[in-house]
């Protein structure tokens, strides 16, 4: 689809009959947004000679597509393979980051991050990887026709050695509950609250302080949380479990959300662009809560994070660390833990791709 297409613009370029056009764009709209249609987004379009519409099929997203035929409009599945590979990669004067590893190992940024967020709480992956280090994991990758690349499922088993250290993870889903990385032992690799607010490894632009040189109003005052250099429209999401406290704006700080935690933590997200929830609302860690932005008093987009423990103000990047893991796997699911985990640590050493069904159980 060009820019500014709409679903009739497109239909008439296609040299749809008029008396069509409005039937077909009414009929779509019953069960799809047409408003929503996004440029560069495949179609398939077959008609008669006549200009009457047989079939309108219109891919929404990854997952996703409209289908119109003359008798019928639906959306549908977009059908896929799923297997289950490995991959390898190691960090040296070459790839020094976990990024340049991953891409050198043919993976994308997306799986980078799903790494990352699973040992975020041992690994600062800014400063902690060295030379020598290395990582191995188990992923469900999806594929559709003709064995096209669709996309990342989730990371089954996962290995990495950091100076020294062997760090491992397994993906376990408890009896009705949430799927969780656990270590080989069933402790949780999920901390009370996430690192970063940012679902990348965010730059710090400046840090917790007492006294600092305020970069507007240029008078010495404290800045109480972390600021991180993050393009103007990235997704902001919960560090915890919470409720939202208060969603608006809020002077110098521009569009804040502020949210109330348990065991007496509070975290706050400054200078949004656009804000994602209500005050009142229950949020979950890792929720969209807003998004990048420069509001109130900033000299750029940049999310100005912060955190408080009892009401007193702490620091967030060295709080995360401290903080206890999530609950650990439950003791009446140990025995199925230990299966699940026996197959999966024992998948990292095959080379053999396997169709994946089920594999955190």
């Amino acid at each position: 689809m060009a820019a500014g297409a709409t679903l009739a613009s497109l239909l008439r370029a296609n040299q749809v009959a008029e008396r069509e056009i409005g039937d077909v764009v009414a009929r779509a709209a019953s069960v799809f947004d047409v408003r929503r249609l996004r440029t560069a987004q495949p179609y398939r379009l077959e008609q008669s000679i006549d200009g009457t519409v047989r079939c309108f099929e219109y891919e929404i997203d990854g997952d996703r597509y409209l289908r119109l035929t003359r008798d019928r409009v639906e959306i549908l599945p977009i059908a896929k393979t799923r297997e289950l590979e490995i991959v390898r990669g190691a960090i040296d004067r070459r790839t020094s980051s976990l990024f340049a590893a991953m891409e050198t190992a043919g993976e994308t940024v997306d799986l980078s991050l799903s790494l990352a967020a699973i040992f975020s709480g041992e690994i600062d992956f800014n400063v902690d990887l060295q030379p020598g280090d290395r990582f191995e994991l188990v992923v469900e990758k999806q594929y559709r026709e003709q064995h096209a690349f669709a996309g990342y499922g989730p990371i089954v088993a996962a290995e990495f050695d950091n100076a020294g250290r062997r760090l491992r993870a397994v993906r376990f889903t408890p009896r009705g509950g949430a799927p969780g990385y656990f270590d080989e032992r069933g402790v949780s690799l999920r901390r009370f609250m996430l690192k970063s607010p940012l679902k990348f490894q965010p730059i710090v632009t400046s840090r917790f302080s007492r006294a600092r040189l305020h970069p507007i109003l240029r008078e010495v005052r404290p800045h109480l949380g972390v600021d991180y250099k993050a393009p103007a429209g990235a997704p902001v999401v919960a560090s915890a479990d919470g409720v939202v406290v208060e969603a608006g704006m809020n002077g110098g700080a521009g569009r804040m959300v502020h949210l109330r935690h348990p065991n007496g933590f509070e975290s706050e997200y400054l200078h949004l662009s656009s804000i994602a929830v209500r005050p009142g609302a229950r949020v979950r860690q890792g929720d969209l809560i807003g998004r990048v932005g420069a509001s109130g008093l900033a000299t750029g987009p940049h999310l100005d994070y912060r955190v408080k423990r009892n009401g007193a103000f702490v620091n967030p990047l060295t709080v995360h660390r401290l903080l206890p893991p999530a609950d650990p796997v439950p003791a009446a699911e140990l025995a199925a833990f230990a299966s699940a985990r026996d197959r999966a640590l024992a998948s990292l050493s095959a080379p053999a791709v396997a169709h994946a069904s089920d594999p955190d159980r």
